[in-house]
């Protein structure tokens, strides 16, 4: 019987599920079919197959070639199932023994001359391949590094695919060419280096100087995975402090590392020098975005949006209110839920999009000072108008509001020698997520900013009688339900930088303020 099979991965979002490549070559009219919902770019991998094995030294079968994709229900897209169809169609021809292929996981492009190319998403696929019991992957050369992440896995990098059938065949370099490579996982190759690891100048919040109330607010915020919301005039500060807030956040621990650097991987995003990605993200889209480069999506292909890109980082939408009001409401759900979901037609793609989001804004279109003769001349229906471009739903998800006000020379001045380097500022950052992890041990939750409500309310309360102001200005609806536990987690946060062991009265004042708005 000519019928050989070979495993190989489909991504739904960043979640790997094994496809079982089975090859049959049988009587009939000569040809190729595949079957198994394959996209357009699958289809076509029959040509490239076929002159790849050509163009190998190998022999092509002059038969009926049936190539299915298991399970049929799931769609197939991209072109990194080529390595394991013309694997498979050797050994089912017998040229390659099949024996060789059980329980090796295959991923790669084919050029038309044979060379084996790297591919997008490989670190998920790897870990679903880990997951599903197999201990060998075989991926191409510049997609190496990326696979080695993952412990447990033997790696095995090839450059052709005629290095990759001689290494089945037990005879490697038979034929020249580069040498196909074997390494373990969870290991990182030399040559490569970990983002961050290089010594490059970084911004550092000492230089944001003349806005203290800000710069607590930014530290509250890394501490607690809060989002922050700052409303002032050009040159008030805002984009450099939105740009520093990242050096102040610890560095990703191993799981959120290749949580962060399979998003980026599958977004095709991922530098090849840099195969893990240790530090807090960073993404800044332009205010012309739309709503699937935020939040995701894609007619073919679905790809993530700056929004799972700036997972366990920091999201800064500058210009909030140019934005369109469908995108910025797009993120209310992803805020809440941790996750953004893109359903298509028949498949639902779900990525991680736990991010601390930052909004910047003008306070009126003109963004011009409010005071001398050639000032803001905007009225306050026009402010509002502008401001309203930012729904009410959105700025209640937010935690802290700042309104930072110009800085003079004065302010300027006096602050030099008050104003802390980021270094100063993560240690106190650090020592507050490491609290906060203590009290959360044994939960899923990592930070305050993703406690639940009812949680908050059950385990852990604040003091008795601290919540006092907060029930007032909910009787006056000056904030929701849902504010109501904005304002405890920030005010869990406050009390884990002070080192208390539970948040009190001042505390939650403090927290209130800064839901409802304060001046820097």
């Amino acid at each position: 019987m000519a019928l050989a099979r070979t495993c190989s991965v489909a991504l739904v979002g960043v979640t790997g599920h094994v496809v079982e490549v089975e090859v049959d070559i049988a009587n009939g009219l000569v040809g190729m079919i595949l079957v198994g919902l394959p996209d357009t770019a699958l289809r076509e991998a029959r040509d490239r197959i076929r002159a790849a094995i050509v163009n190998s030294g190998e022999q092509w079968p002059q038969r009926k070639i049936t190539v299915g994709l298991s399970p049929a229900s799931l769609p197939k897209r991209g072109s990194w199932f080529d390595l394991a169809i013309a694997l498979g169609v050797l050994a089912a021809a017998g040229t390659i023994p099949r024996a060789a292929l059980d329980g090796v996981m295959l991923f790669g492009e084919l050029g038309l001359d044979g060379r084996l190319r790297p591919v997008r998403g490989v670190l998920p696929a790897v870990v679903a391949a880990a997951n599903a019991g197999f201990c060998k992957v075989m991926v191409a050369a510049q997609n190496a590094a990326e696979a080695a992440l993952v412990p447990g896995v033997r790696v095995i990098a090839a450059s052709s695919l005629a290095g990759a059938a001689d290494w089945l065949r037990g005879t490697p370099g038979l034929r020249g060419g580069p040498p196909v490579l074997e390494f373990d996982g969870g290991q990182q190759l030399p040559g490569r280096q970990a983002q961050g690891d290089s010594a490059t100048m970084t911004p550092d919040l000492a230089e944001m100087l003349g806005q203290s109330m800000a710069r607590r607010a930014a530290e509250l915020c890394a501490a607690g995975g809060h989002h922050l919301s700052l409303l002032g005039p050009p040159g008030a500060g805002k984009t450099m402090l939105a740009e520093r807030i990242p050096t102040i956040l610890p560095r990703l621990d191993g799981a959120a590392a290749l949580e962060v650097t399979s998003i980026h991987s599958v977004a095709g995003t991922l530098s090849p020098q840099i195969p893990l990605l240790t530090d807090p993200p960073f993404l800044a889209p332009h205010h012309t975005a739309t709503k699937a480069a935020i939040v995701g999506g894609g007619s073919g292909i679905i790809r993530p949006g700056s929004a799972s890109l700036a997972h366990r980082g920091v999201l800064f939408l500058d210009e909030a209110p140019e934005f369109g009001r469908d995108v910025l409401d797009a993120l209310r759900q992803p805020l809440e839920a941790g996750e953004v979901v893109v359903a298509r037609s028949g498949v639902t793609a779900r990525f991680p999009a736990r991010f601390t989001l930052v909004l910047a804004a003008n306070p009126c279109p003109c963004a011009k000072v409010a005071g001398p003769a050639d000032g803001c001349s905007c009225s306050p229906a026009t402010r509002r108008r502008y401001l309203g471009r930012i729904s009410g739903p959105l700025l209640d998800r937010v935690d802290v509001k700042i309104e930072l006000e110009p800085v003079g020379r004065k302010e300027l001045l006096n602050d030099r020698n008050f104003a802390e380097s980021s270094h100063i500022v993560a240690q106190r950052v650090l020592q507050a997520r490491e609290r906060a992890a203590h009290r959360l041990r044994g939960t899923p939750w990592r930070l305050n900013g993703e406690i639940p409500g009812f949680e908050l309310r059950r385990t852990w309360p604040p003091a008795p009688g601290s919540l006092a102001a907060v029930e007032r200005s909910l009787e006056r609806g000056q904030i929701s339900a849902r504010g109501v536990v904005k304002v405890v987690r920030v005010a869990w946060t406050i009390a884990d930088l002070a080192g208390k062991p539970r948040p009190g009265r001042d505390d939650c004042h403090a927290a209130l303020g800064l839901w409802l708005g304060v001046r820097s």
